[in-house]
């Protein structure tokens, strides 16, 4: 798949087939998170694929409670990833109090996009999730105190009937410009 038909193509998925995904496929979405470029080659973030049924199960809990149940489809989804952030090098945090970004938080970003891009391209859906009880789903992985949750992945094979939405994005002239942001549009 070519890329421009890549990121046409991808699209959140939120409702999943009961496929299991294959380990091939899984070894590839590592590869594509590991490859994934970060401030100074950084690469700050553990990877953790959740695909044990029960354990999968309580983690897509963590996504949604009673009051808000808008990610109750993680439910559905045969495998979780979860991107925890890791400490950068002094370098790193350096830069980042100098130039007031959070590195770490654009480069788990990449990651995660080049994960759902390399999910897309395997056939498989994903739906990113920023919505999620961070401390029990550090409970439930082993992961330390100190360290925070980035994003949760849900992962599979979209649900058969799931329908193809055409992308409603802004006009290109109201996202963009060149030379000089007074001449964006919108």
């Amino acid at each position: 798949m070519d890329f421009a038909h890549l990121i046409t193509y991808r699209q959140s998925i939120r409702r999943y087939s009961d496929r299991l995904v294959e380990s091939e496929k899984l070894d590839r979405l590592v590869e594509a998170v590991r490859l994934a470029p970060s401030a100074c080659n950084a690469q700050p973030w553990t990877l953790l694929l959740v695909d044990e049924p029960s354990l999968r199960t309580e983690v897509a809990k963590a996504t949604f409670s009673k009051a808000l149940s808008f990610n109750r489809f993680a439910l559905q989804a045969p495998l979780l990833a979860v991107l925890v952030l890791e400490p950068p090098p002094l370098t790193v945090r350096l830069g980042a109090l100098v130039k007031g970004r959070e590195f770490p938080l654009i480069d788990i970003g990449i990651a995660a996009a080049q994960l759902c891009l390399q999910a897309a391209e395997l056939g498989l859906g994903s739906c990113m999730l920023g919505w999620f009880d961070e401390r029990k789903v550090k409970r439930l992985l082993n992961i330390p105190h100190r360290r925070r949750i980035g994003l949760v992945i849900t992962l599979g094979y979209a649900a058969p009937d799931y329908p193809d939405r055409s992308k409603q994005r802004k006009p290109t002239a109201a996202m963009s410009g060149r030379n000089d942001y007074r001449n964006k549009a919108g």
